[in-house]
């Protein structure tokens, strides 16, 4: 057995862009690319880890539509400092833009050209790791941290070789935006509902994440936006997601935490493992224990 000390925890963050839809709701999923080396065509949410650059309340408190007490108001909750919240939030507005081309700021006294501009900038090749916090700052945007919302708070499995402390924001999608891929690390971009991506995820015909399926499944609960939106209201973070990563001969198996065997470990009873089925968790029409090829997170910085 590995004795080995579980490496340490990278702070990342995830957004679940949202959008009306005939009273119902669609979600955004990106595809990844099939040479990206990490989640090869597989659709995830926009995200990745918290960069240097994201962090500095002090630094960063003009640019954004929050004071601290606020902040921790809306987006904190225990042991979530407001400097946490304002770095999650940084990084989790700035990889949307990055992936999806959708700034989520202030734009009622912006022109259409400044977003387009800022859209198409972001595709430059070999951008320093500062540029989106020296542009903002440079032509004074206004962040609109006010929009985001907590969904969930994911924890990546310990026997993984790199891990991660994800925060899950949501967030309707900005008025007249439109979502552009970067063709580099992601190629198609598709709105769907979450019901029908986990159909065509049986189907095999839209490959999903771990956390994505799970994500997917837990808004599938909702039957309308105005539904949706009114639970957004009041959602906490809640108690982090942390799966469990089992070894086998076919392969990894995750177990999440309202599976039975959650607690076990590495102790899990593998024989006639395709004969057995948990009990699903509230809201989740799925199986707690999952067969995974290769590595469900990937092996850089995303955490989708």
């Amino acid at each position: 057995m590995d004795t080995h000390p579980p490496p340490p925890l990278r702070q990342a963050s995830t957004v679940i862009l949202v959008r009306e839809k005939n009273l119902a709701f669609e979600v955004y999923l990106l595809r990844r690319s099939n040479a990206s080396g990490f989640m090869d065509g597989l659709y995830v949410f926009p995200g990745g880890v918290v960069d240097p650059e994201d962090k500095g309340l002090e630094s960063w408190a003009p640019y954004v539509d929050l004071d601290p007490a606020a902040m921790e108001q809306q987006l904190g909750g225990t042991g979530f400092s407001g400097e946490d919240v304002l770095s999650f939030s940084i990084a989790a507005i700035r990889e949307t833009l990055e992936e999806a081309g959708v700034l989520i700021a202030l734009t009622e006294n912006r022109a259409k050209t400044d977003l387009d501009q800022i859209c198409a900038f972001r595709l430059n090749k070999d951008l320093p790791k500062s540029w989106f916090r020296v542009k903002i700052m440079a032509e004074k945007w206004t962040l609109s941290l006010s929009s985001l919302a907590p969904w969930s708070h994911w924890i990546t499995p310990a026997l993984m070789k790199k891990r991660f402390d994800t925060r899950f924001f949501i967030v309707s999608m900005p008025q007249g935006q439109t979502c552009i891929p970067d063709d580099t690390e992601t190629h198609q971009g598709i709105w769907l509902t979450p019901q029908k991506a986990l159909e065509q995820n049986l189907e095999l015909s839209l490959p999903l994440s771990p956390p994505t399926v799970v994500t997917l499944t837990g808004l599938s609960a909702y039957k309308s936006f105005r539904e949706l939106q009114q639970v957004i209201r009041t959602r906490t973070w809640g108690d982090p997601i942390s799966p469990c990563l089992v070894p086998s001969p076919d392969g990894p198996l995750i177990l999440e935490p309202w599976d039975p065997l959650w607690g076990s470990g590495e102790k899990v009873d593998m024989s006639g493992l395709q004969k057995k089925s948990c009990p699903r968790a509230p809201g989740f029409h799925g199986y707690g224990v999952r067969p995974v090829s290769g590595n469900p997170w990937g092996s850089d910085s995303r955490t989708e």
